[in-house]
């Protein structure tokens, strides 16, 4: 692509488009050369959810997997923006009681769980969500485990001047070649510090979390436990039928996948040795998929056969209210 030129995500009813979403992206690999760059790739984006890889990653290299003994599925949810599952539920609740914590230590809020039939299951049964079921508990508890490993006061895990969030900037800003004191801060939905980096920082640090490449030993090992756990173990990152999910597991190992609110996504490809990560400008999330799909079968990243198995994704039909396909959402590239 023409650097500069975004992508463009159609939106059609009938044979008319009927509206349209502006995409910018940057493929970059470990060593920070561009592949492919839409749009301005240098204008800080907050990254959101698709930084939690990072967040979880800056409490491995302290030490939390070994001195609490998490496991996979663990470290997996730990990155996850969860549908509020039985299983995330459950790994959370776990790893609270690793760490000697409980649901009442995390700051998260409250939200039903985003998965369906999770939540009709708790209504049923006369339940109400509580901070397990909010889609970033396990990074909550991730944190607090980091607070607990380096001495940091749990209480006010979320502020920024709480040393684990101070250490997090630290090992973000070193996997994205960037300046930490520089960064354009706000308040995440969950609450905790948000940064916000270029397109193109942001992919190299995908890049590295996919080959490892270009790091001190400590954080090649911390990116290393949570790159496994995350392929390991994908349906703990997002959930039953989500974009995450599916596309980890039509990676088969090979595929790392991260989204973020307002229309971010980050992806690391192992086999080929890049990162890519995309912003919708208008933060609609329903251009993301198919963007990502199209540009990562352009970049080789997937084959034909991988994007046929992703094809609800890659072009999701628009239905009328009678559940008529009446129109279709595609990326035009």
């Amino acid at each position: 692509m023409t650097p500069g030129a975004e992508i463009v995500v159609e939106v059609t009813r009938g044979e008319l488009v009927e509206s349209a979403h502006r995409i910018a992206a940057c493929a970059v690999d470990a060593q920070g050369r561009v592949l492919n760059a839409a749009g301005d790739v240098d204008a800080p984006v907050y990254l959101r959810s698709a930084a939690k890889p990072f967040i979880a990653a800056a409490a491995i290299e302290a030490g939390v997997d070994t001195a609490f003994g998490l496991d996979g599925r663990e470290i997996a949810v730990m990155t996850a923006s969860h549908s509020g599952e039985p299983m995330h539920v459950e790994a959370v609740r776990s790893i609270l009681g690793k760490i000697g914590m409980s649901v009442d230590d995390l700051q998260c809020g409250v939200h039903w769980p985003y998965d369906e039939s999770a939540a009709d299951a708790l209504r049923r049964a006369g339940g109400q969500p509580t901070a397990l079921h909010n889609n970033c508990s396990g990074k909550h508890a991730g944190i607090l485990a980091l607070c607990k490993v380096i001495g940091a006061d749990t209480a006010s895990y979320l502020e920024l001047t709480n040393p684990a969030q101070q250490r997090i900037l630290e090992f973000c800003a070193r996997v994205s070649d960037d300046d930490a004191s520089a960064w354009p801060l706000g308040v995440d939905g969950c609450g905790i510090p948000v940064y916000a980096t270029s397109l193109r920082n942001a992919a190299r640090s995908f890049a590295r979390l996919a080959t490892l490449d270009d790091l001190s030993d400590s954080d090649a090992r911390a990116l290393a436990v949570v790159r496994n756990a995350m392929v390991s173990h994908p349906a703990y990152v997002a959930g039953t039928r989500q974009l995450d999910t599916e596309l980890m597991a039509a990676g088969a190992g090979s595929i790392l996948s991260k989204g973020g609110a307002e229309g971010v996504h980050g992806v690391g490809a192992i086999a080929a040795g890049l990162g890519y990560v995309s912003k919708v400008l208008d933060g609609t999330s329903r251009a993301r998929a198919p963007s990502s799909i199209a540009m990562l079968r352009r970049l080789g990243v997937l084959d034909d056969a991988q994007v046929q198995a992703l094809d609800r994704f890659a072009h999701p039909k628009v239905y009328n209210r009678a559940g008529h396909a009446v129109g279709e959402i595609r990326a035009a590239l």
